[in-house]
């Protein structure tokens, strides 16, 4: 129970994972519950995860609130499940029936809790542990991320019931499941190294504020008491010079990047963070700059505003090289605990251009498997992070280019941008606290690809659920199994041959 804890808090999907950690604690932590009581041993295994997301609050630097702890209490309870499943139901099923609840149970989990809670695969996702493993990544572009969960815990199973039993039938499943972890991966490498390269690529910049202005602008905005409903109240003189001369970096960033032959222009989330009665004029100078330098250029605008419950709102722009407006997009989910915006319609724009089919999503929509499965060759991730997590938000975002079969270009201020093709690998990548140019420029592919999980969407995730729901009604049908190597809950006691219960007794 100690080790599989501590396994636990290096697999949270934080800035200090180790990968490696991922696939151990799921087998010490099953064993610890197969081994013990039922229901206490789901008590600790729930007090594990509370601890283990506690942690990643900790070392993401998210701050505690009421908000984060609860949530954090919710998503511990639905991981305790797949080990409480499997304890209740290991006895009773047969051997190759019981290898299957747990990962099945895992799989239905993880894909829960995207449905369930506000987190999205911000926490309580295996598969982003794994960032760094490309050729296994790219079973998502079939299952979703709830396929390499569900590896990750049948390697759980097998390795418990080997630890149990080296029977031949033990070692039997576990050649089965070698053998299928090895065909995803050796699939996953073929795919990576057929793919065609030579496809043609648009030049995108990712450009970011120079950090002395933004700097400044952070000042000036930490000098007025409150929250967003102040700022939209205080004097303009007081708040307008140092926005204006973020907005006036950012276009002469732009002008420059364009001049160097990008297409495409992307700013970070908010980058410009404009009054209400500064919201048209920002948008009319860009849409001035795109029309003059002939790109397309995506703008994030961070708007104060004294009206409630809101006090703003966090959208992105896009305009066309005829300085046309292309879309106008809000978030879809704020940040829950930190963000009072009200929350867009959720309808990811797509528009049709000469490099390829263009969408937009912003930074914690990308979070969500379900908003990102979008017909593109190219999504644009305006996003502001900070630097306990930046890095990590990012590479959770290279998830939803291999399932959805598109590049991503996320540009991040305050954090790590990325370009990933649709592969997952990284074209470039800029961290903002390494570098004082904040600007990522990548050669980005114009065509995408079409995945089985853009087709068949969270198939898998959902006959996962079934499986878990027929696994359970069979087990309850069926008595439990006579198994030493695991204690069932009120285990019958051997009865004599006349009638009378005898309990076998130590020989001493």
């Amino acid at each position: 129970m100690a080790l599989g804890t501590v396994a636990t808090l290096f697999a949270v999907g934080g800035r200090w994972d180790i990968p490696l950690a991922a696939w151990i604690f799921p087998v010490l932590l099953l064993r610890f519950a197969r081994t013990g009581r039922a229901w206490s041993g789901a008590v600790w295994i729930l007090l594990a995860h509370i601890a283990a997301a506690v942690f990643w609050i900790y070392e993401s630097a998210l701050g505690f609130n009421a908000v984060i702890i609860g949530g954090a209490v919710g998503l511990a309870a639905l991981q305790m499940l797949p080990f409480l499943l499997d304890r209740l139901l290991v006895g009773r099923l047969r051997p190759w029936m019981s290898l299957l609840t747990f990962p099945a149970a895992v799989a239905g989990s993880e894909f829960l809790i995207t449905l369930l809670s506000p987190f999205g695969t911000a926490y309580g996702s295996l598969t982003v542990t794994q960032y760094g493993d490309l050729p296994l990544l790219q079973v998502t572009s079939i299952t979703g991320s709830y396929g390499i969960g569900f590896l990750i815990a049948w390697f759980a199973s097998v390795a418990n019931r080997l630890w149990e039993d080296r029977s031949w039938p033990s070692v039997r499943s576990g050649v089965v499941y070698g053998a299928a972890l090895s065909a995803v991966i050796l699939g996953g490498g073929a795919r990576l190294a057929f793919a065609p390269e030579d496809g043609a690529t648009v030049r995108i910049a990712g450009v970011s504020p120079g950090r002395e202005v933004s700097e400044a602008q952070q000042a000036v905005l930490r000098r007025i008491p409150g929250r967003r409903r102040d700022v939209a109240a205080a004097p303009p003189a007081e708040v307008e010079p140092a926005m204006r001369a973020v907005e006036d970096d950012l276009l002469a960033v732009t002008r420059r990047e364009a001049r160097a032959g990008a297409k495409i222009v992307i700013w970070p989330e908010e980058a410009v963070k404009t009054l209400a009665a500064g919201e048209q004029p920002a948008i009319a100078v860009a849409r001035d700059e795109a029309r003059k330098s002939g790109i397309y250029l995506e703008i994030g605008l961070g708007v104060y505003s004294t009206t409630a419950p809101a006090y703003g709102k966090d959208e992105t722009v896009f305009i066309g090289p005829d300085g046309r407006v292309l879309w106008t997009y809000q978030k879809a989910h704020p940040i829950p605990g930190s963000e009072t915006f009200t929350p867009g319609d959720g309808h990811v724009p797509v528009v049709d251009t000469p490099y390829g089919r263009i969408a937009n999503v912003i930074c914690y929509d990308a979070d969500f498997p379900d908003l990102m499965r979008v017909r593109a060759d190219i999504m644009l991730v305006p996003s502001h992070d900070w630097r306990e997590y930046g890095r990590a938000h990012t590479e959770k975002a290279a998830l939803r280019a291999v399932e959805g079969g598109y590049a991503l270009v996320r540009q991040d201020s305050e954090g790590v941008s990325t370009t990933f093709d649709d592969q997952g690998r990284v074209l470039a990548t800029t961290d903002y606290f390494t570098t004082d140019r904040q600007t990522t420029v990548a050669y980005v592919p114009t065509h995408g690809t079409t995945t089985i999980y853009d087709l068949i969407g969270d198939t898998f995730a959902w006959l996962c659920l079934a499986a878990v729901g027929g696994l359970a009604v069979i087990g309850l049908l069926r008595p439990v199994r006579n198994d030493r190597r695991v204690r069932p809950e009120a285990a019958p006691l051997p009865v004599a041959a006349d009638g009378v219960t005898s309990v076998l007794r130590d020989p001493s």
